[in-house]
């Protein structure tokens, strides 16, 4: 099979014209960068937990690309990717991410923090702490293809995408209907669903598909309901990958470089106790998502 693109945790292979096939690695990734160390069975995760959601959805009748799912390698439906998509194009990735946020963490909370998001605009009537659940679910589109995730506006969305102003809305109606369903499902768990990240394509007629990922320890964040409630948030994601960055400074060396446009520090390797720990929260993590055991 030919390798048609090699991303961070993931290989996709050309199977033929109408199939694709994604191979996900053991490889983690945080701040755009590979960690050079190996998470056991974390591949296999992805790959199952995203095809257990796939299915669900297409019970729903949300229109997807997945086919099917074997240990860590997925079979997909081949979109054409195009330099330049227009909206008169059809069968092509739209070469955009979505993210949809429900609590305030992450990003979101360090831009309000600096001044860069506006709080009041998000349905706060004083300054947020940390973990408050969003009035408003809060939208975001950012870049695919460029080096670092750029957020955009709607209409360098819609320019970059070959979108119109109606497909955006629909898509975010799709994220919408998906996210209630991955809510009903893992609140039965104890789990609260934070925020995610979701792909799409358009098809024959410019139907809206869904693709690539969502709904695993990679695109999505996860707490604990139960000690949520208790008033303690409990990192249930690769967020706790990204604390421990973090808190030996390599964070905020990795931004200060970037800031000034120097070579970037190359990312230390995680100890080998972080590394059992993560494994295990994947291979753990995948049962309270999906309710079901990795064989």
């Amino acid at each position: 099979m030919e390798l048609l693109r090699k991303g961070k945790v993931k290989e996709v292979y050309v199977v033929d014209a109408e199939k694709l096939l994604f191979r996900f690695t053991d490889n983690i990734s945080v701040f755009d960068k590979i960690i050079p160390s190996k998470i056991p069975r974390k591949g296999e995760t992805l790959c199952k937990s995203s095809a257990f959601w796939f299915r669900k959805i297409g019970e729903r009748g949300i229109k997807n690309h997945f086919l099917n799912c074997e240990d860590s390698e997925m079979l997909v439906k081949r979109f054409q990717i195009l330099p330049k998509p227009s909206t008169q194009d059809e069968n092509y990735l739209i070469p955009l991410e979505f993210i949809t946020r429900y609590y305030l963490a992450g990003s979101l909370y360090d831009r309000i923090r600096e001044g860069k998001v506006d709080y009041k605009k998000l349905g706060f009537s004083r300054m947020p702490q940390y973990g408050e659940e969003l009035p408003e679910p809060y939208f975001e589109i950012t870049t695919k293809f460029e080096e670092f995730d750029r957020k955009l506006d709607w209409d360098e969305a819609k320019q970059i995408g070959g979108l119109t102003t109606r497909e955006i809305e629909d898509i975010r109606e799709i994220i919408l209907k998906i996210d209630a369903i991955i809510k009903e499902e893992v609140e039965k768990r104890g789990l609260i669903h934070v925020d995610g990240k979701k792909e799409f394509a358009l098809g024959a007629g410019r139907e809206i598909y869904v693709v690539d990922t969502f709904g695993t320890l990679d695109e999505d964040r996860w707490w604990d309901k139960e000690k949520y409630q208790q008033g303690e948030i409990v990192q249930l994601s690769k967020e706790f990958v990204r604390q421990y960055y973090r808190k030996i400074g390599y964070h905020a060396k990795l931004m200060e470089a970037r800031k000034k446009g120097e070579e970037e520090p190359p990312i230390p390797p995680l100890p080998g106790d972080m590394i059992q720990k993560v494994s295990k929260l994947y291979i753990d993590m995948y049962h309270r998502i999906t309710g079901q055991p990795l064989d």
